[in-house]
C-alpha cells in the first residue's frame, strides 16, 4: 500500500510540473508575431519578414472624414422637369471611403503653389511651365457687362478669401494637386515614424530630391532622385545595422492610400447622406437635398427661415436683402458657413460645384457594374528600363500637356516613377479587362456602335471619325518651338455633341445656380482642361480594411 501511495504522489507531482511548464510556455508565446501557417517568427531581426502585426485601423488623413459605405439610389427619384434623362435612378453600392470635410480652399491651394515655386523656381527655363501650369485662371471672374476686377486681383491670394473654396482650377490641375498632397502627407507620416529625418521636407528641398510615395515604395533607394548623398542626408534615420527596418513598406501599415478626386457615385452617396434617414426605403427614402426635407430654408425654431446653402435665389438675387441676407453671401462663402450633412460634410450643395473623377456619359451602366461605379479607368504600370529597374522621371524626361487654351501644364515631375499603359502581358486571357484605356467601355468603343463590323485599326482618320460614337469637335492646339500657340480648329458643321473622353462630370449646385441644381443627383459636364468661377473640388481617399470601426457582434 505504501508503495502504491508513493507512486501516486510521484505521478501527481509530475503532472503538476508538466502543467506548470505548459502554462508558463503559453504565457510567454507571442502569437501576434508567430505565423499561424508555418510557426515561423514574424518581425524577427534575424531573418523573419516584416509585417505590422499590431495594425489596428487606417489613420484618418488630414482634412478628411470617414464615410461609411452602403447601398443607395444613384440618380433622380423625382420627376425631371428639364427632361435631361441623364440621371435615371439605379441602385449602386459604394465602399467606405474618406472625403474632405470641406472644399479645397484658397489657402490650401496657395500652399501648393508656394511649394512648387520654391522647389521648381519658375525663373529657370526648364521649370517655368511647372508653376505657371498649376496657377488657377483668375480671369474666370471677368464679365463683359460686370465689374469683377476685385475678385480677379484678390480672390486667390488675399487673406480675406483664405477659407473660401478655390475656383479657376481645371480638372487636370485638381488631379495634380491631389498627387502632391499625397506625397506631402506621407512624407510627414514617415518623418513622424522616424523613417525620414524631421523637417527634411522644408529644408534644402530641390527639384531633383523631392519625395514621391510610389518611388519610395517601389524603389526606396531611388527616393530623392536616387542621389546617395541626398538619401543619406535627408532620408533614412533607422539604424543602418538593422537593414530590414531602414525603409517603411506597404506592409508596415504607415503609408496612406492616395488622395484623389471622388468618383461620381462616391460624391453623390456622400452628399445625399441617407445614413440620417430613420425610415429605410431604397428608392423612396433618398433626400432631395443634403439635408432632410424638401425646402432650402431651415425649419428649426432658432434659425427658422435661414437658407441652408449658398445659391442664387432668383434673377438678380445672389444673397438677399442687405441687413438680413438670405444666405450670407453674394459670390462664394467661407467654408463651414452652413450646417454639415449627416456625414459631417460641409457645402455638399451650393457654394461651388465640384469636379469628380468620372468621364461624362449620358447613361450610368448599372447592368455592367453596380459596385463602386466609375467611368474613367486608364490602367498604367511602372516603366521598367533595360537594366530591369524602374525608371525615374528627371527634369529632362518629364512630360507636359498643351491645353486647349494653349496653357502648358506638367503631367509628370522629377522623382516620380515613369508610367506606361498596361500591355498584353497584363491583359492576356483576363476576363475583367482587356485594354489599358477603358473610358469608352460599352459606350463609345466599336463594340457599342451599330457599325461594329467596320474596318480595322489601320483605317484612316476620316473612316474612324465617320463611325465614332461621339463625333465631337477635334480641335488641335499646340505650341511651336518659340512658345507660340498653333491653333487648328475643327470647323465641321456635322458635329452633333460635345461629349468625348476629355469631358468630366461636375456635381452639386454653386453660388451661380438656382435651387434646382442643389439636388445631389444632378450631373453636368465640362471640358477637363477648362475652368470657371463656380467649379471647385474636394479630395477623397479609399478606405482599407473593414467597412466601419464597429465592435464585433456577439455570437448567438
Amino acid at each position: 500500500m505504501k508503495v502504491n501511495k508513493i507512486m501516486i504522489v510521484k505521478s501527481l507531482l509530475s503532472l503538476v510540473i508538466t502543467l506548470g511548464l505548459m502554462t508558463s510556455c503559453g504565457k510567454g508565446k507571442d502569437t501576434k508575431n508567430t505565423s499561424s501557417a508555418t510557426g515561423w517568427k514574424i518581425n524577427d531581426k534575424k531573418g523573419g519578414f516584416q509585417y505590422a502585426s499590431n495594425f489596428k485601423k487606417q489613420a484618418t488623413a488630414p482634412g478628411l472624414v470617414m464615410v461609411e459605405g452602403g447601398t443607395f439610389t444613384m440618380g433622380k427619384v423625382q420627376d425631371d422637369v428639364m427632361h435631361d434623362w441623364n440621371n435615371s435612378p439605379t441602385q449602386q453600392h459604394v465602399q467606405s471611403f474618406y472625403m474632405d470635410e470641406t472644399e479645397v480652399t484658397n489657402l490650401m491651394y496657395f500652399e501648393y503653389l508656394e511649394w512648387l515655386k520654391r522647389v521648381f523656381p519658375p525663373e529657370q527655363e526648364n521649370y517655368r511651365n511647372i508653376y505657371d501650369g498649376a496657377l488657377p485662371d483668375t480671369l474666370v471672374w471677368r464679365n463683359r457687362l460686370g465689374y469683377n476686377e476685385t475678385m480677379t486681383n484678390n480672390y486667390l491670394r488675399h487673406p480675406a478669401y483664405a477659407k473660401y473654396p478655390v475656383v479657376g482650377v481645371n480638372w487636370i490641375q485638381a488631379v495634380e494637386f491631389s498627387k502632391w498632397r499625397t506625397d506631402r502627407v506621407n512624407e510627414k507620416t514617415l518623418e513622424d515614424a522616424r523613417y525620414l529625418k524631421k523637417d527634411a521636407k522644408v529644408t534644402d528641398t530641390k527639384a531633383e530630391s523631392t519625395f514621391s510615395t510610389e518611388t519610395y515604395l517601389a524603389a526606396p533607394t531611388k527616393t530623392f532622385g536616387g542621389n546617395e548623398e541626398i538619401v543619406l542626408k535627408r532620408g533614412m534615420v533607422k539604424s543602418a545595422k538593422d537593414s530590414v527596418n531602414v525603409y517603411a513598406r506597404r506592409s508596415s501599415g504607415l503609408i496612406l492610400p492616395e488622395y484623389r478626386l471622388p468618383t461620381e457615385s462616391e460624391w453623390e452617396y456622400a452628399a445625399a447622406a441617407d445614413v440620417g434617414q430613420r425610415e429605410y426605403n431604397i428608392y423612396k427614402g433618398q433626400k432631395k437635398y443634403p439635408w432632410s426635407g424638401s425646402y432650402t430654408r431651415s425649419g428649426k425654431r432658432q434659425v427658422k427661415g435661414d437658407q441652408l446653402a449658398n445659391f442664387k435665389q432668383g434673377k438678380g438675387d445672389y444673397g438677399g436683402l442687405a441687413g438680413w441676407s438670405d444666405d450670407g453671401a453674394d459670390i462664394t462663402q467661407f467654408v463651414k458657413s452652413y450646417a454639415p450633412n449627416d456625414f459631417g460634410l460641409y457645402d455638399m450643395a451650393g457654394n461651388v460645384a465640384e469636379w469628380v473623377a468620372d468621364v461624362y456619359r449620358p447613361m450610368v451602366d448599372d447592368e455592367a457594374n453596380d459596385f463602386n461605379y466609375f467611368r474613367g479607368n486608364v490602367y498604367m504600370k511602372n516603366k521598367i528600363g533595360d537594366d530591369g529597374k524602374v525608371e525615374i522621371v528627371t527634369a529632362e524626361t518629364q512630360t507636359f500637356d498643351t491645353l486647349s487654351n494653349g496653357k502648358i501644364i506638367a503631367r509628370t515631375f522629377p522623382g516620380e516613377i515613369a508610367r506606361v499603359p498596361v500591355d498584353e502581358k497584363e491583359t492576356y486571357l483576363r476576363q475583367n479587362f482587356d485594354k489599358s484605356d477603358n473610358r469608352n467601355y460599352r459606350d463609345g468603343d466599336k463594340q457599342s456602335t451599330r457599325y461594329f463590323d467596320f474596318g480595322s485599326e489601320d483605317d484612316d482618320a476620316k473612316t474612324k471619325d465617320k463611325h465614332a460614337m461621339y463625333d465631337s469637335p477635334k480641335h488641335n492646339v499646340t505650341t511651336d518651338s518659340l512658345g507660340n500657340m498653333v491653333r487648328k480648329y475643327d470647323r465641321s458643321s456635322k458635329r452633333t455633341t460635345l461629349v468625348n473622353d476629355d469631358v468630366r462630370v461636375y456635381k452639386g449646385g454653386s453660388w451661380r445656380d438656382r435651387a434646382y441644381w442643389l439636388d445631389p443627383a444632378q450631373r453636368r459636364y465640362f471640358p477637363q482642361d477648362m475652368a470657371t468661377d463656380y467649379i471647385g473640388f474636394r479630395c477623397a481617399m479609399s478606405r482599407v480594411g473593414p467597412k466601419a470601426d464597429k465592435k464585433k457582434r456577439p455570437r448567438n
